[in-house]
């Protein structure tokens, strides 16, 4: 906060006059905040500043955990900055700020705030450098009782959300504040180092092997990932000429053969879902099947998912899921964690949409099988999706209750306003973020109808909603007598372990 303006009063001579003499105090620069305000997770991100890129740089030994290596953050300053913090929370050896080292210390407070103090304050609307050296053992870094880094007998997996970058680079660590990614990691020959984007090359030293890793477009770092192991890596390209790689850990054993005929579906998934979404948004196009988790992630360009989704044979739905974040999530991201519907409602939907095109149940069906097959007193009905609290964000009634509102929807607009709503929605805000209540008034203004009851009632109200005649509250899913679809088991079993490991 700047110190506000004092004024003195002096009394002149006799007092037969008075004369008001005003000082005004110079502003000093102030601190960057420690968070950018984000209700549930008030250390995420930071206040100060807007990164527009990130050069990370590592070598990894994953027989002893240690990584080591430096990032340079390229960003500008939107206020005069006598320090600013990074999301971080591995051992720090040194920071520069334009090319002048600063001093900087972890803030007592919280875990994983790395405060830079420069040599100089720096002014508003400045472009700056940021080098971080670093060296530590990830999986025995706690932030906040937690530790993200996922260490593997061959290797290690950086892979969650909300958080994961604070374990192996240093950032601005919330999905508003977006920027293109360059990721280099040296690791020894028998094992890969896999991440975003575009692969550039390989560069070697003796028993060493470098893999470089390019990201085009605008990404939030939770979708920034890094995966070592002794993965097969296979390289080809889409019907559309987009790069398109893949890798599996050879650990999956008996199901490896269900995770392929999974994971190479990705670029006609992809297809299909461009015709419902608008096109696919980034510039390669892939999957990696890890033993080393039980969940999957919407990497950027990259999906992550665990060998568990394919015990039962292959699973095209977790694919269609995870691939529609890279519309609703990656290149569309959320304002706020609060927000997290415009994330896994929509690719829960997205299931729906595939599981018709597959000839194994329409949305409608599906959505009216899970309404009547959850009674009102069911946990679903129970949490609010379009505000469930931090310790819901992957609860069912996000996934399931946040699907069936879209269905809603789209019954309550029609097909036609409802695609065009969509698309609209994945153009106007590509490579940004956005709000719950920015989607609400793009549809209330595609439709032209008043819609405000109805997300109220699927997002915002606790209880089971009335199912009826078409209107904005009330709506019939189906006039099919309800059944079980064909893809319903597999779609809730997807859920099931798509939040198996967000119990926070």
């Amino acid at each position: 906060m700047r110190p506000r303006t004092r004024a003195s009063v002096g009394a002149i001579s006799t007092g037969l006059a008075i004369m008001l003499f005003t000082s005004t105090a110079s502003a000093a620069p102030a601190a960057g905040a420690s968070g950018v305000g984000d209700p549930y997770y008030p250390y995420a991100g930071n206040g100060g500043y807007d990164v527009s890129h990130y050069d990370i740089r590592l070598t990894y030994q994953p027989a002893t955990d240690l990584l080591a290596g430096t990032t340079t953050i390229l960003a500008k300053t939107t206020q005069e900055l006598s320090s600013f913090d990074l999301d971080f929370g591995l051992h720090t050896n040194s920071v520069l700020v334009n090319n002048v080292p600063a001093s900087f210390e972890v803030d007592p407070k919280e875990n994983g705030e790395l405060v830079v103090t420069p040599a100089r304050p720096l002014a508003a609307n400045q472009t700056i450098t940021v080098v971080v050296n670093y060296a530590d053992t990830p999986s025995k870094v706690v932030i906040d009782g937690y530790t993200a880094w996922k260490k593997t007998p061959d290797g290690a997996l950086a892979v969650d959300e909300p958080q994961n970058s604070q374990w192996w680079y240093p950032a601005n660590d919330h999905p508003t504040d977006k920027a293109t990614y360059d990721v280099s990691v040296e690791v020894p020959d028998n094992v890969v180092a896999l991440s975003n984007g575009t692969f550039a090359t390989n560069k070697y030293r003796a028993g060493w092997t470098w893999w470089r890793w390019r990201s085009t477009q605008p990404q939030n770092t939770y979708a920034t990932t890094l995966e070592i192991g002794a993965f097969q890596v296979n390289q080809s390209t889409t019907p559309d000429g987009k790069p398109f790689i893949t890798a599996y850990d050879p650990a999956t054993g008996d199901s490896l053969g269900a995770a392929k005929a999974s994971v190479e579906r990705t670029p006609e998934i992809d297809a299909f879902l461009a015709t419902q979404f608008g096109p696919f948004p980034f510039e390669a196009q892939g999957g990696v099947v890890s033993t080393g988790l039980t969940f999957a992630l919407e990497a950027q360009t990259r999906p992550v998912y665990s060998d568990k989704f394919f015990l039962a044979g292959s699973n095209t739905s977790v694919i269609a899921h995870e691939n529609a974040h890279q519309w609703f999530g990656d290149s569309v991201s959320l304002g706020r964690w609060s927000d997290i519907w415009l994330n896994e409602g929509f690719a829960s939907y997205a299931e729906y949409l595939w599981s018709e095109h597959e000839g194994e149940g329409t949305p409608a069906e599906l959505a009216q099988y899970i309404y009547d097959s959850r009674p009102a007193d069911d946990a679903l009905w129970k949490v609010l999706p379009g505000d469930p609290g931090a310790a819901n964000q992957f609860d069912d009634a996000v996934y399931d209750r946040g699907a069936l509102a879209l269905q809603a929807l789209r019954t309550a607009v029609g097909n036609d306003a409802f695609f065009t709503i969509l698309k609209t929605w994945t153009a106007a805000h590509r490579g940004g973020a956005a709000r719950i209540n920015d989607f609400i008034a793009l549809s209330e203004r595609i439709s032209g109808k008043p819609l405000h009851d109805l997300f109220n009632t699927w997002l915002f109200t606790m209880g089971k909603p009335a199912v009826g005649p078409n209107g904005t509250s009330a709506t019939t899913f189906s006039t099919a007598q309800a059944k079980e679809p064909k893809s319903y088991q597999r779609i809730e079993r997807t859920h099931e372990l798509l939040a198996a490991a967000h119990q926070y």
